[in-house]
């Protein structure tokens, strides 16, 4: 696991920049699947099944059910991008906490302000189902001095994306894609959760999707 991070952030490092106009950053449709956070070191912070609504900027993420480890966080967090706001939800004992997002930067879409970098083959694309095309994309993480670099297919679906940050660097990777919502109400915010004020946010923590792993 740690040589197979390894080598996709020496690629990520490696690949040529080159100035394109004709590309613009891609939005991801709505998908159901599988989303694994990897240290640099090798170390599997979450894995578990994600649902993603890409026009209501909705995301469900439930960690450690799947497929549990030692090593792997136990989370349920619900993320509602436009309105700034996400849940972290314990089902087991009824409860909520709802809190303000400070940054809405995601692994499953790229920002607007996204840079593209270039078009990696990966494989042998001159045999059919030998090979994948990826387009990189690279910005600022907002609150810090970290960056990200994305990677998707042409039809925008994220394969993985990367973290550098002065504090952690990690990876984060997608499986078993479906373009798909399966199951509508898991972005629906619990009747247990409902009506909760948003808690206060200590002066200088940044609520975020990738800082719930920091």
């Amino acid at each position: 696991m740690y040589a197979a991070v390894t080598l996709l952030v020496f690629m990520c490092l490696t690949a040529t920049t080159r100035a394109d106009h004709h590309h613009h950053p891609c939005h991801s449709p709505n998908m159901t699947g599988f989303m694994s956070v990897i240290t640099i070191k090798g170390d599997v912070k979450a894995y578990g099944a994600f649902t993603y609504d890409s026009m209501g900027k909705k995301l469900r993420f439930r960690s450690n059910e799947s497929n549990p480890t030692n090593t792997s966080l136990a989370v349920d967090l619900l993320m509602f991008f436009d309105e700034g706001i996400f849940y972290e939800i314990d089902s087991k004992n009824q409860s909520c906490e709802k809190k303000k997002l400070q940054c809405t930067l995601h692994p499953l879409d790229i920002p607007d302000d996204a840079k593209f970098m270039s078009t990696l083959n990966f494989g042998n694309p001159s045999i059919e189902g030998e090979g994948v095309k990826l387009n990189s994309w690279t910005g600022s993480m907002p609150g810090t001095k970290g960056k990200y670099v994305i990677y998707v297919t042409t039809g925008c679906l994220p394969v993985s994306t990367f973290y550098f940050t002065e504090s952690m660097s990690f990876f984060i990777g997608t499986t078993e894609i479906e373009n798909e919502i399966k199951d509508p109400e898991l972005l629906l915010v619990p009747s247990f959760c409902q009506g909760l004020p948003v808690e206060d946010t200590p002066e200088g923590t940044v609520n975020s999707f990738f800082h719930e792993f920091m």
